[in-house]
Parts: C-alpha cells; sequence; structure tokens
C-alpha cells in the first residue's frame, strides 16, 4: 500500500497519568480530543521556535550592520552618519 505524503504519521507516545489528566482537561475546555490537543500543542512549539530562530537571525544581521556602521563611521552624530551613508548610495 502506497502511502500519500500527506497522511498524518503515527507514534506511540507515553505519558504520565497527571500530564494525561491534565492534557484531558485541557483539551475539554478547548473543545478537542486529546489527540487534537497534543497536535495543536505541538504545532504551536515549532511555530514558536521557528518564530524565535527568524528573530535571532535578524538580531544578528542588524547587530553586524551596526558593527559595520560603526568601524566605518565612528562616533558620529546620527544625522551626520545618515548624510555619509546617503552620499554612498
Amino acid at each position: 500500500m502506497q502511502e500519500n505524503k500527506e497522511s498524518k504519521k503515527q507514534l506511540i507516545l507515553r505519558l504520565s497519568p497527571k500530564l494525561w489528566e491534565e492534557l484531558s482537561q485541557w483539551a475539554e475546555d478547548d473543545f478537542r480530543s486529546i489527540n487534537g490537543q497534543i497536535e495543536f500543542l505541538l504545532s504551536e512549539c515549532v511555530s514558536k521556535r521557528k518564530n524565535l530562530a527568524k528573530k535571532a537571525e535578524k538580531a544578528e544581521r542588524e547587530a553586524i550592520a551596526k558593527e559595520f556602521i560603526k568601524e566605518k563611521y565612528g562616533n558620529l552624530p546620527k544625522e551626520e552618519m545618515i548624510k555619509k551613508l546617503l552620499e554612498n548610495i
């Protein structure tokens, strides 16, 4: 039987009874099955991790740009630095 790439994957997951009860209550509060709740929570975690990675990359690029500007223009006042930057465009 050929599997569809879009089909959901199955896994066996062992949870403590306490965690199961907490997830069960949370799922009930959100009108989801326990499976749906776990999938939702995992999707949220993956999404947040991707967003954090993007923010880290952006912060790194900004830090590199600031360092470049500082090396090239030193401690010039902001207005003078902007003028010099515009002159090089």
